[in-house]
């Protein structure tokens, strides 16, 4: 029996709906709208440049096949985690985006994999939220960010112990969880300029989800729930070293908490490929080992790995990269783009596992 190829499945995506497709009250509360002429994304006193026509469906198809990606998992937009929103319109608007999200996945079965958003801050309502997408739409990938704003206005760690009915329900579903920074510039009291909170504090802000998760010792005490952290994680690799000493010097500080050890190259947690070089690769994989690391290209962001003449990059470079420099061979290169991600999100359901296989090529 002939060996079928190996698949390029892209673990970290996103998708804009069309501005047709965002309902009304969405701009008319200043929530988050497209512009007619797909030229910028748009919140209250904030606008972004699209840079990309595959930030749009029929686009990203298009782009996808000529970059022979065989399918990606979407995650949510960031600008939708509701922070700050009254709560009627925070549980509007993440509807909004559970819903398109299960409408893509729905009629688009073989190319995407989506994922939902919940607010951490309703523990509550995200878990009636988690139950009526996993039940009603089939979804198995919760999208999370690493920080988030409780009813009181206070800024606070996803992995607080607050949220661990949040973690039972992701372990009783067997999901899949996005761990993804945003909104660093509402609770650090730097000015915004020079991209400082996408190029630095966003990573910090992994870096401290890391910090929590791994002190909950969350990786064990939920065995179903697979963590992924964005951008590799990539302070949280270079910072290992300082936790462990700082863990082992000042004991006092962390009773009853897990030692850091424990969680490096744990089953359960996972990070893209989305470091940019590849001494932060090699890093990355010398600490957490291949296995825990999935391919994510963050398109079709412009800290993606997109095709840039100026940067001679395209999707996938980083790896292929790797490759010509002995930092993983071509079994671990294709275990990175497929079995891992696979892995990520299925965990050992090996039916959830064939499902998926089986939706992805047909």
């Amino acid at each position: 029996m002939k060996e079928r190829r190996k698949l390029r499945i892209n673990g970290h995506s996103h998708l804009l709906p069309y501005p047709e497709e965002i309902p009304q009250f969405m701009k008319e509360k200043e929530i988050f709208w497209v512009d007619k002429d797909r030229k910028f994304m748009l919140q209250k006193d904030w606008n972004r440049p699209i840079t990309d026509s595959s930030f749009f469906l029929n686009e990203k198809l298009a782009w996808m096949e000529r970059f022979n990606i065989d399918h990606a998992v979407v995650l949510n937009l960031s600008q939708l985690y509701g922070n700050g929103l009254r709560v009627e319109e925070m549980k509007q608007a993440l509807r909004f985006q559970n819903d398109f999200n299960a409408k893509i996945q729905r009629e688009n079965p073989s190319k995407f994999t989506c994922g939902f958003v919940v607010h951490p801050g309703f523990v509550r309502g995200a878990c009636w939220e988690i139950e009526r997408c996993v039940e009603e739409h089939g979804m198995q990938l919760l999208c999370l960010p690493t920080h988030y704003m409780d009813t009181i206005g206070t800024w606070r760690c996803i992995f607080d112990e607050e949220n661990e009915p949040i973690f039972e329900l992701a372990n009783k579903y067997n999901l899949a969880v996005e761990i993804h920074p945003y909104d660093g510039e509402k609770f650090i009291k730097l000015e915004n300029t020079s991209w400082r909170f996408h190029l630095i504090w966003m990573l910090a802000q992994c870096a401290d989800a890391y910090h929590f998760l791994t002190l909950n010792g969350y990786q064990d005490k939920y065995p179903n729930m697979r963590t992924c952290f964005a951008h590799g994680g990539q302070l949280a690799q270079i910072n290992l070293g300082r936790r462990i000493q700082g863990f082992d010097g000042r004991p006092d500080l962390f009773e009853g908490k897990s030692h850091p050890r424990k969680a490096v190259g744990h089953k359960n947690i996972f990070f893209d490929t989305l470091v940019h070089d590849t001494g932060g690769l090699e890093l990355l994989l010398k600490n957490q080992g291949s296995k825990q690391v999935i391919m994510g290209l963050d398109d079709p962001y412009p800290l993606g790995e997109m095709e840039s003449e100026q940067q001679s990059s395209y999707p996938g470079k980083i790896i292929d990269l790797a490759m010509e420099r002995n930092i993983v061979t071509e079994t671990q290169r294709d275990a990175i783009w497929e079995d891992n991600v696979i892995q990520w999100l299925c965990g050992d359901d090996e039916a959830a596992k064939e499902k998926l296989l089986s939706r992805i090529m047909s």
